[in-house]
């Protein structure tokens, strides 16, 4: 099953130095999913030749300008193009009035149904269940209501054991209850037929957690442990830990922290200062808290293993 991840933007505020701000395109059983929409969200899209017709849902992860500024724009073409399919957009309490008010002013009544689910800055919740997988909200620490988000695969049906089956004719009660990962028993409980030898084991199931605008905080520890994959923003490097600080986003050694507690697969930097036209000494010093570390790069996939 796909589980990738697409970085559309990896700036912070500003736009500069050819790189855009925040906005991912997420593929995972081949349901599209948009985190976070900074200015230029769909020319990105476009660029990059991806499939953004087929968004069914959008996730804002709070309404500082540089995450949300490209979805008005994104919606229009939606529009434009004749959609027709839901779109549902999750998002911070006021996004519903900021976009309706848009459409308002602007006399459009779009060819599609838009639903707007409010999400909750104070606590985790699951906010979409889907066949194969879930998404999870989570408190950020930042200036204003913030969340993070955590994707992870849902346990599928177990693979069954040919070999076995042919040696075997089961009853199709008990072929359903072992691809749920439950022996089957007699009326006294006796077991009959074993998950252990009539199925192969599960493959281990995939997270990927979206950590945006947030200041150093182990508390999001308790949200991602155990992510294969962890972006975490990583505005600033050492040299401005105090602007860090005041402005409630993270260093790059911050990130390495979190992901070092969090006991993560990998971690993806984003999120740069326009201060940093290199970026090398933010992979330097989050590497050296955390040597799995990667910068996002623009235009780049990356798999969730």
């Amino acid at each position: 099953m796909d589980f990738k991840i697409t970085v559309l933007g990896s700036n912070s505020a500003i736009p500069a130095h050819g790189r855009n701000q925040t906005s991912q395109l997420v593929n995972i059983a081949n349901i599209y999913l948009l985190i976070d929409c900074g200015e230029g969200t769909q020319i990105q899209l476009r660029k990059f030749k991806l499939k953004f017709s087929k968004i069914d849902y959008i996730f804002i992860s709070h309404l500082h300008g540089d995450h949300f500024f490209g979805l008005m724009g994104l919606i229009s073409s939606f529009h434009l193009n004749k959609r027709t399919r839901l779109l549902t957009i999750f998002g911070p309490n006021g996004l519903d009035e900021i976009i309706t008010v848009q459409l308002k002013h602007s006399n459009t009544r779009l060819n599609f149904p838009l639903r707007f689910v409010t999400t909750n800055p104070e606590k985790k919740e699951l906010i979409l269940e889907e066949k194969k997988f879930q998404v999870f909200t989570f408190p950020l620490k930042h200036r204003i209501a913030c969340t993070g988000f955590l994707i992870k695969e849902k346990t599928l049906l177990r693979n069954l054991n040919k070999e076995k089956l042919l040696e075997t004719k089961l009853p199709l009660e008990a072929i359903n209850s072992l691809r749920k990962g439950k022996d089957f028993n007699d009326e006294s409980g006796n077991v009959l037929y074993s998950v252990e030898e009539f199925t192969y084991p599960p493959r281990p199931l995939r997270s990927y957690a979206f950590c945006s605008d947030t200041g150093f905080d182990l508390e999001i520890v308790n949200y991602i442990k155990g992510a294969n994959l962890l972006y975490h923003e990583a505005t600033f490097g050492n040299d401005e830990e105090e602007r860090a600080r005041e402005t409630f986003h993270s260093t790059a050694s911050d990130a390495g922290k979190i992901a070092k507690k969090a006991e993560v697969g990998s971690l993806l930097l984003g999120h740069y200062s326009t201060r940093y036209l290199d970026l090398s000494p933010l992979l330097e010093e989050a590497r050296a808290e955390f040597p799995e570390t990667y910068l996002s790069e623009e235009g780049i996939t990356y798999t969730v293993d």
